[in-house]
């Protein structure tokens, strides 16, 4: 008698399932901070529950699912230089942030893109799309550098898009240098709020946060002025 449904490994996945599953796994990584905190690991004997030698690249591991399950990255680019220092921390944090991103851009370039793709007729996120498709590295930097533009949105505004892997994961790790650097200084150099270390990166990260108020204010009120001029 012939067999009249696939094997469950092979049943078809559609768009919209794959999506739900991308939904659902989302859901599950940041529902898991209610089963353990990020913050008392990096912060309580995270080195001496880990050898020495394998210490780094566990950090960088944790770091990398933790953005995942969208713990803020000052928090985890301040316990990287706490924990290691400016130059180590500053290293295993990048990696750890494109670490991070690529899986997000994975997940979301696998399980979510081809059920968003329609939504991409719009004529600003076409646009989007566009620019992210043919200035790929370009963009994905600006989107890096610019403050406030949330980790995870550009994480997958480019997975959604036609960008490649490879000028997303460089730009990625060029771009947040600058501000995974002020945080890690500031982590490292914590014990001695009065360090000129301590002061410049706090004024780094001041600075930082004042351009995404600026720029947020900038843009609800531009898009306040046609319903200004209309009425």
């Amino acid at each position: 008698m012939p067999r009249l449904t696939p094997p469950l490994g092979r049943l078809p996945l559609t768009p919209r399932v794959r999506l739900a599953l991308l939904a659902v796994l989302l859901a599950a990584a940041a529902g898991s901070l209610l089963l353990w905190s990020p913050q008392q690991l990096f912060t309580h004997g995270f080195t001496a529950l880990v050898p020495g030698p394998w210490a780094g690249p566990a950090f960088a591991a944790l770091f990398a699912l933790s953005t995942l399950a969208f713990v803020p990255k000052p928090l985890l680019n301040a316990a990287a230089g706490a924990l290691f220092g400016i130059h180590q921390g500053l290293a295993l944090a990048v990696a750890g942030t494109t670490a991070g991103a690529l899986l997000a851009f994975g997940l979301g370039r696998g399980l979510g893109r081809e059920a968003l793709r329609p939504l991409l007729r719009t004529k600003v996120l076409a646009a989007l799309d566009r620019r992210l498709t043919h200035q790929g590295f370009r963009s994905v930097l600006l989107l890096r550098i610019v403050p406030g533009v949330p980790f995870a949105a550009a994480n997958y505004a480019a997975a959604f898009s036609g960008v490649r892997p490879l000028p997303f994961v460089l730009a990625t790790a060029v771009g947040v240098i600058p501000g995974t650097a002020a945080y890690v200084v500031a982590g490292a150099s914590a014990a001695s709020p009065g360090s000129p270390a301590f002061l410049l990166s706090a004024a780094l990260i001041a600075a930082t946060g004042l351009l995404s108020a600026v720029s947020l204010w900038r843009r609800f009120r531009g898009r306040g002025r046609p319903s200004d001029a209309t009425g």
